[in-house]
């Protein structure tokens, strides 16, 4: 059985999609990640340094464990180009339990399983 507290969402943004798969690559081999969805070309409005950026980005969805994160973190920071690229985790409060139980055995074995 598995515990839903256990579980996370981390989302990332990337400048282009080579990045973005790379990085999903290396989490997913790595066993950090269970799964990483890749969202082409989301429009991203914010300030840097005082100024209105507007840029197309790449947005990863990442599942995994929250026991993860920090090791995770380090990962996508080593392999990303911006100064503070955006890695926020969520918690998973309810969700599907064989989805749930499959991402405890993705990450336990490094093997999916369905």
């Amino acid at each position: 059985m598995t515990n839903i507290e256990t579980y996370s969402v981390t989302y990332v943004t990337t400048p282009n999609y080579d990045l973005a798969h790379d990085i999903s690559q290396k989490l997913v081999k790595e066993n950090l990640a269970a799964c990483v969805n890749i969202i082409p070309k989301i429009k991203s409005i914010y300030k840097w340094k005082g100024i209105i950026q507007e840029d197309e980005e790449y947005f990863m969805i990442i599942k995994s464990k929250n026991s993860l994160f920090n090791e995770m973190s380090e990962c996508i920071k080593n392999m990303h180009p911006y100064d503070t690229p955006e890695i926020i985790s969520l918690p998973i409060t309810n969700g599907h339990k064989e989805y749930l139980n499959w991402i405890e055995a993705s990450l336990s074995t490094g093997k999916e399983k369905s």
